[in-house]
């Protein structure tokens, strides 16, 4: 053995120790941040205006999650672009697990429909756990002559553009819910779009707009009070809420269609790893505690609670899904 080969053993075995000093050092550093975390308030915010789903869940998840954390969960609502603004505060906050993003199906959708954004969806919002999903249902002002989809496909045909229909936002969930009814029913109609599904339901109530591809969630209070009229609901299923009513795809030539929305939790990107685990496994609980779990499913929702790798599977097939639907239906934003 030469020299040289002694002094490189010798410089590998000294190395050795060190480099596994610096990696207990390193994961105790992540355990005291996972300890030491919250130390104050958590903020969450929230993309859209009061009144719709996002916020509904919102504040149904706040207390319990400060039950659980020992600090305060403040509400945040920081609205328009169909939840750009929102996810831009977020995606440049600190990523120390104080500011939180509470979105919607708009974070799949935006990548899809937009070329310009402020932040990169994928590269600068880590996920944290998808909570619940939710279809959406087609309501109409109970003044109109719309009982069923079969009723609006017949009238939409008989007139191209003179129905309209309200969304949430120009890409909302809301808009392609109702640009893919059209395409696979061979009809156009036009959009109206709002600042949030609570201005929406506002103006199909007060018969400004009759027409909605509401979310179940937030429609549900005024189908029940007779104030909106359910036609069809999106889902693969009929809602355990509304057994009576159908799904688009049971009707004629919609077979296939099926859209919801979806609330999910990210937090900027570099967030700790271990802050991340604990948010993902406290949401999740705070989903299925019975009383809360009671509350959404009232809504509509269904609940899941997941954890941040099935999240980030989850929202890059939703990009790729909507990425197509804007493509065939050359929708955008820009």
């Amino acid at each position: 053995m030469n020299t040289t080969t002694k002094i490189n053993r010798a410089r590998r075995r000294a190395w050795l120790p060190a480099a596994c000093i610096g990696a207990a050092l390193a994961l105790a550093g992540l355990n005291a941040t996972a300890q030491a975390w919250p130390a104050k308030p958590v903020k969450i915010v929230v993309s859209y205006p009061p009144g719709g789903t996002v916020d509904a869940v919102a504040r149904v998840l706040a207390p319990r999650l400060s039950a659980r954390l020992g600090q305060g969960v403040l509400i945040d609502t920081r609205a328009g672009a169909g939840g750009v603004i929102g996810g831009d505060v977020v995606a440049k906050s600190t990523a120390d697990g104080y500011t939180l993003l509470l979105d919607a199906s708009n974070h799949s959708q935006n990548p899809a429909l937009r070329s310009k954004m402020p932040f990169d969806t994928l590269r600068d919002l880590a996920p944290v756990s998808l909570l619940v999903r939710v279809p959406n249902v087609l309501v109409a002002n109970p003044a109109t002559p719309f009982s069923s989809v079969k009723d609006l496909v017949v009238q939409a045909k008989a007139k191209p553009e003179h129905i309209n229909y309200a969304s949430s936002g120009n890409g909302s969930a809301q808009h392609l819910a109702a640009e893919l009814f059209s395409a696979m029913a061979g009809v156009r109609m036009t959009h109206v779009a709002y600042k949030g599904g609570g201005p929406a339901l506002t103006d199909v109530m007060a018969g400004q707009v009759p027409v909605f591809f509401g979310s179940l969630a937030s429609s549900l209070p005024y189908i029940e009070s007779g104030k909106l009229r359910a036609i069809a609901v999106t889902g693969k299923a009929r809602a355990p809420v509304l057994p009576q009513i159908p799904t688009v795809a049971e009707s004629p030539g919609l077979a296939g269609y099926e859209v919801y929305e979806w609330n999910g939790v990210f937090a900027p990107a570099g967030t700790p790893a271990p802050v991340i685990d604990r948010l993902s496994k406290e949401l999740a609980a705070v989903v299925r505690e019975p009383e809360v779990r009671a509350r959404l499913e009232a809504m509509g929702a269904e609940v899941i609670g997941s954890t941040p790798a099935e999240l980030d599977t989850f929202r890059r097939s939703e990009i790729a899904k909507w990425t197509q639907v804007a493509k065939s239906n050359k929708i955008e934003l820009d």
